[in-house]
């Protein structure tokens, strides 16, 4: 038997590292801005940081996507990347972006993250809504 999902709503990102990696070089201060200090711990643990951070920004614009809301609808800090028992991505949503979501009905979110030396990508399901 299955059960049944409704999806809110669903965004994908893509990021290319290289140019990432020249953004956060060229401005120090914008780690902070958009990554918690979980995120950045959490990046910090690899020689090459980059390619997780520019995951991790990907999600947050994916994020922005599946409840249908673009740049500055809410802070990047809103939104923080977790891992789930076992090592899944999952999310932690708070401020204005799970008000946003209580607005959709949103119950859960499901999120798929991949990167390379080149590309960082992001899919985010919003779950929920209203039957």
């Amino acid at each position: 038997m299955t059960a049944a999902i409704d999806g809110v709503g669903i965004g994908i990102d893509a990021v290319e590292v290289p140019r990432f990696r020249r953004v956060l070089a060229r401005r120090p201060g914008l780690r902070e801005r958009l990554f918690t200090g979980g995120e950045l711990a959490y990046a910090a643990r690899f020689a090459d940081p980059a390619p997780r951070l520019a995951a991790r920004f990907a999600v947050k614009e994916a994020t922005m996507k599946s409840l249908g809301v673009g740049l500055g609808a809410f802070r990047f800090h809103d939104v923080e990347v977790v891992r789930q028992p076992g090592g899944a991505p999952g999310l932690s949503v708070g401020g204005r972006a799970s008000e946003l979501a209580g607005r959709l009905d949103v119950t859960d979110w499901r999120v798929s993250i991949t990167h390379t030396d080149l590309m960082a990508e992001a899919v985010v399901l919003a779950l929920g809504g209203r039957r």
